[in-house]
């Protein structure tokens, strides 16, 4: 029971959608943030496209939006080849003090 007082209902307007949802209370502002991201994407492409693009293609097109800035985000984070080269410099430190 404890555990459904960390949680929260909130209400987001979603394009033409409003939705409900159950978030942990800690992660309001950036569910309303997603939620901002999705409609200036939604948007964006509504204004651009909606006389020649149907609804569910525009909204394709914003979700893969989002996507591609997901995985571009995920990309730069990439630490394996920093862990690597750390990895191969520290194999040449050792090296090279062995060799003294």
């Amino acid at each position: 029971m404890a555990e459904n007082n960390d949680k929260i209902n909130i209400r987001l307007e979603l394009h033409d959608t409003e939705l409900f949802v159950t978030i942990p209370r800690g992660e309001e502002e950036l569910t309303r943030a997603a939620g901002k991201l999705i409609n200036e994407t939604v948007n964006w492409y509504y204004d651009r496209f909606h006389l020649e693009r149907g609804e569910k293609e525009i909204l394709y097109m914003a979700l893969l939006n989002i996507a591609l800035r997901l995985e571009r985000s995920m990309q730069s984070h990439d630490e394996e080849p920093y862990v690597e080269m750390m990895q191969k410099l520290t194999s040449e430190i050792e090296t090279a003090l062995k060799k003294k």
